[in-house]
């Protein structure tokens, strides 16, 4: 209620021209994305208007940063596809809200910053297995039903819907070259809807896939058993969604922040992305996150406050009460050509100027989650393919580095100094390393450039140490950093070595 007050505090200085304009364009160019990514999934058209309305409402009330614009996204969307198959939209209304019950978790523990764990390569997979879905699921509206069977168009009808794809296409690619005071992808779908209105084009409308008409988002829970195997069934799909629209979400926000040299609150765009996707759960929307493309718009029309994004919401809303006649009358192949503009500007195009100089491996986990994603259309299980790839490289990676320095001093003692950081991967060279046998009675190990990492290199040494105790030599620990230290005392009943004072050591990590 705070932010909402401030909307009309006047100290703010708040150009209400520009909000107001910028909220009615940016509502424009949500309904033709809200809807046909609703259509995509196989949910209602009302179920993707609704998540426009509330997604908007709710995160520009409560949202981490002014100007930042949340709707029904594609990118959350695709992860319920699997599931809307499976087992239907009551399932997917209850995955929506249990995502944004994850979400709200992430903003008020603060862990907003572990969203950066997923690696680029894996994001590199996800969006571009996301643009071939938008894209190549537009193939369906050039389809039609001839008793009872699913058949490609052809002759006339495919000429026509061809044509009103390509002159949708055309618009969007053309206009931005002499002006960009309107959106282009909102012209394109007036000039279609105008051309098949006068010239009374027969070809498929929205009102052919299903109605927009309808009131307020009404309350509804979830008829699903709720049982464990439900939440099993649900949680992955879930998971994956909040995890891909704090993603989205985040990456959006610090746009903004570069682009007004201001800075955002993540966590707080956390708990309102996540409040806004439980009201969803619960009143008939398909959830969302920050939209990229609606942002830039919302940017670029002048706004600077939260006024536009209630602006917008509230336009969809009355869309949905008094414009469905109208809305239900827009040819399919205008947002058909929308969306495969959507698909194009999805695709990251940078990833193949730097795939030559991409690791081999990395080249590797982004195709994979991308063959997974446009294969299976389970989001979920390609990010958690990619992630677990990435980590097993990176390990691998990291106990290679492994390395040890040796030197007998003028006393006869003889010094291991390690490089690289020892944990469950690199134990097996670290191992390697020493010759018990030929070592003389007294051995120093120096972790001055090493640290000890986990309970895997905890036991390494303890199985050392016994080595060296058996052939009645002395082995000591030097230069363990404060966290090794720690980590060692507390299993000391676990293990036990002989560590050198070492009070002027210098902690590893401050190297």
């Amino acid at each position: 209620m705070a932010a909402l007050f401030r909307l009309f505090d006047f100290s703010q200085k708040v150009n209400y021209k520009n909000e107001v304009l910028a909220g009615l364009t940016v509502a424009m160019t949500m309904m033709p994305e809200s809807l046909s990514f609703a259509i995509l999934a196989g949910f209602p058209p009302l179920v993707g208007l609704y998540a426009a309305f509330i997604m908007g409402l709710v995160t520009a009330v409560l949202g981490g940063r002014p100007g930042l614009i949340s709707g029904g996204a594609g990118a959350t969307v695709i992860v319920l596809i699997a599931l809307m198959k499976s087992h239907g939209i009551e399932f997917v209304f209850a995955a929506v809200a249990l995502a944004g019950v994850f979400q709200i978790m992430v903003g008020i523990f603060k862990l907003g910053k572990f969203v950066r764990l997923v690696p680029q390569p894996v994001m590199y997979g996800f969006v571009n297995g996301l643009a071939v879905i938008i894209f190549t699921a537009q193939f369906e509206q050039f389809k039609t039903i001839i008793n009872g069977q699913s058949a490609w168009l052809s002759g006339t009808p495919l000429l026509i819907m061809s044509g009103l794809v390509t002159l949708t296409i055309a618009i969007i690619i053309i206009l931005p070259r002499f002006t960009k005071a309107v959106p282009p992808s909102l012209v394109a779908i007036i000039v279609i809807y105008l051309v098949v209105l006068v010239l009374g084009i027969p070809t498929k409308t929205v009102k052919d896939i299903a109605a927009v008409s309808g009131g307020f988002p009404p309350f509804h829970i979830p008829t699903i058993p709720f049982t464990l195997d439900t939440l099993k069934l649900i949680f992955p799909y879930s998971l994956i969604m909040a995890g891909v629209g704090l993603t989205e979400g985040l990456l959006t926000l610090n746009l903004v922040d570069e682009m007004t040299a201001t800075r955002g609150n993540s966590n707080r765009e956390c708990v309102a992305q996540g409040t806004a996707n439980i009201f969803n759960g619960f009143f008939f929307g398909m959830g969302g996150c920050p939209m990229i493309a609606q942002t830039l718009v919302n940017l670029s029309a002048g706004s600077r406050a939260r006024l536009s994004g209630i602006i917008a919401a509230l336009t969809i809303l009355c869309i949905i009460l008094f414009g469905a006649p109208v809305i239900e009358r827009v040819p399919m192949a205008a947002l058909t050509g929308v969306m495969i503009m959507v698909a194009i500007g999805t695709f990251e195009w940078a990833s193949f100027r730097v795939i030559n100089k991409m690791p081999r491996q990395d080249v590797f986990v982004g195709i994979l989650v991308a063959l997974i994603t446009v294969w299976l259309h389970n989001l979920a299980l390609a990010v958690l393919i990619g992630v677990i790839i990435s980590a097993l490289v990176f390990a691998w990676e990291s106990a290679k580095r492994i390395r040890a320095r040796k030197y007998i001093d003028k006393q006869g003692t003889k010094h291991y100094e390690i490089y690289g950081p020892l944990f469950f991967g690199s134990i097996t060279a670290f191992n390697e390393k020493f010759d018990v046998n030929g070592d003389p009675e007294n051995t120093i190990i120096s972790f001055k450039d090493s640290r000890v990492a986990d309970m895997s290199a905890i036991d390494a040494l303890n199985k050392l140490t016994e080595r060296y105790h058996q052939a009645g030599k002395k082995l000591q620990l030097q230069h363990l950093s404060a966290d090794c230290r720690k980590l060692l005392k507390n299993a000391d009943d676990v293990i036990e070595v002989n560590i050198i004072d070492d009070p002027e050591y210098i902690v590893a990590t401050e190297r």
